[in-house]
């Protein structure tokens, strides 16, 4: 009788489960800190979360055993400082809760589709759903709370049109006027503006409380370029005579004490950049107004140099974990 054999994961899965190791890890960490501020309602939710990333982290750190794999770093109780005033005023933690599943939802999507063992497959496929979970709670508590700011609403069509002219695309109707935005056009560009909102304030509070000068200046930096993209997506909306979404709700506070470590913090930005460069891509693709692909062109342009700069700085500062590297071509095997 031969004995199965389980299949070796791959280099995407390994990949991609180490990946998922460093963000549940982060995650944990910054849910530390709003959960010993939290009100009653905004704790449950947040409590809830932190319990599934360990759970998953756990089962990370499982197949990684199994496989042979060293477990990595990530991030850890000393990537978070507990007894400080808290960063940020009401409800930021379930705003940024909102925003962190909106990328754990795309990233899991993705990592389930570049998965091929049915344990990895179904580990993704749980991930994906917690995150959707989590997600639809954290937006029905903050429109509860009046926090967060539908789309507009339109009149429902009422016939099945054509585009006639090429004119559509240069975003021209007659005597040379830009036609309004479609639907599709400002559901991307209310996206942009909503999440650029929570990560504008988040660049606020870690500038306030970062120690290293260059550190600093780089949160600043993150700070007027979601500013930047804010002010220039919303300029679109106005032009159709659509208010951009604001909130009053989800400041930083004007604490200076830090409550992560700066390797979290810049970590953090890292993946809401790179968040902010697919979502950029999604959004100048789907448009069918040719300025408006122009415009995320150029802002992309500058989340990418965003993005350079702090990946040279992590390096500079050992705060880079090296992602599982093929050694030479003998390793690559089928």
């Amino acid at each position: 009788m031969m004995i199965s054999q389980r299949t070796p994961i791959t280099s995407s899965e390994l990949a991609n489960l180490w990946m998922a190791y460093q963000e549940k890890t982060m995650i944990i960490r910054i849910l530390d800190h709003f959960i010993e501020h939290a009100d009653d309602e905004a704790k449950q939710l947040l409590q809830s979360h932190s319990n599934t990333a360990a759970k998953n982290v756990e089962a990370i750190t499982n197949i990684f055993h199994q496989e042979g794999a060293i477990i990595p770093i990530g991030f850890t109780e000393k990537d978070v400082y507990k007894g400080v005033p808290k960063l940020y005023d009401y409800m930021y933690d379930i705003m940024y809760l909102h925003m962190m599943t909106k990328i754990e939802m795309s990233l899991y999507s993705l990592f389930l589709g570049m998965s091929y063992r049915k344990d990895i497959e179904d580990f993704f496929i749980s991930l994906t759903a917690e995150s959707q979970a989590m997600n639809s709670q954290s937006t029905q508590l903050l429109l509860e709370k009046g926090v967060l700011v539908r789309p507009p609403f339109v009149s429902m069509p009422t016939k099945v049109g054509f585009v006639q002219s090429t004119n559509y695309q240069d975003g021209l109707k007659l005597f040379g006027e830009l036609r309004s935005l479609n639907t599709v056009e400002v559901s991307l560009i209310h996206h942009a503006i909503e999440t650029n909102l929570v990560g504008m304030q988040l660049m606020i509070g870690f500038a306030q409380v970062a120690t290293d000068k260059e550190v600093q200046d780089y949160f600043v930096k993150g700070m007027k370029l979601s500013e930047k993209i804010e002010t220039s997506l919303g300029e679109f909306l106005r032009q159709s005579f659509i208010e951009p979404p604001a909130t009053h709700a989800g400041k930083a506070t004007t604490s200076k004490m830090a409550p992560f470590s700066e390797k979290l913090m810049m970590y953090n930005t890292s993946l809401l950049t790179s968040f902010g460069l697919g979502s950029n891509a999604l959004g100048g693709a789907f448009s069918l107004r040719n300025d408006l692909p122009t415009k995320m062109s150029l802002l992309a342009k500058d989340i990418f140099s965003f993005a350079q700069d702090g990946g040279k700085l992590m390096i500079k500062n050992g705060w880079m974990e090296e992602p599982p590297q093929i050694e030479d071509r003998n390793q690559l095997t089928t």
